[in-house]
C-alpha cells in the first residue's frame, strides 16, 4: 500500500511538473485543471502518504475546508427523508417539506404548525 501510494504521489508530482514546465516553455495559459493541480500540488508539501492522498483528491474536486463539497441529490434526499420522519411529517405537510428541503431551504422548510 506504501509502495503503491509513493508511486502515485510521484508520478503525480512528475505530471504537475512537467505541465507546469510545458506551459511555461511553450508560453500557453495553463488549463484551470492544470492550474489547480499546480496549486493543490503546492499546497500538499509537507503531507504524505494516505494524507496527501486524501488532500489532493478533495483539493482536485475543488473541496476545501472552508467550503465542503456540495450535497448530492442522493444525500439530499436521505437526509431530508430523515428529516420529515423525524417530525412525523404526513400527506401535504410532508410533501411541501420535501420539496422545500431538496431545493436546500433547511431554514423555510419546517412546516408551520
Amino acid at each position: 500500500m506504501l509502495l503503491k501510494t509513493s508511486m502515485f504521489a510521484l508520478v503525480l508530482a512528475l505530471s504537475v511538473g512537467s505541465l507546469t514546465a510545458v506551459a511555461k516553455d511553450a508560453g500557453k495559459t495553463l488549463t484551470p485543471q492544470q492550474q489547480r493541480m499546480t496549486t493543490c500540488n503546492k499546497e500538499a508539501a509537507g503531507k504524505t502518504g494516505a494524507e496527501r492522498k486524501a488532500f489532493m483528491s478533495s483539493c482536485l474536486k475543488g473541496e476545501t475546508a472552508a467550503a465542503p463539497a456540495k450535497e448530492t441529490q442522493q444525500e439530499k434526499m436521505t437526509t431530508c427523508n430523515a428529516e420529515a420522519s423525524s417530525k412525523h411529517l404526513k400527506g401535504a405537510d410532508r410533501k411541501t417539506f420535501m420539496s422545500t428541503c431538496l431545493r436546500g431551504d433547511h431554514a423555510a422548510a419546517a412546516p408551520a404548525h
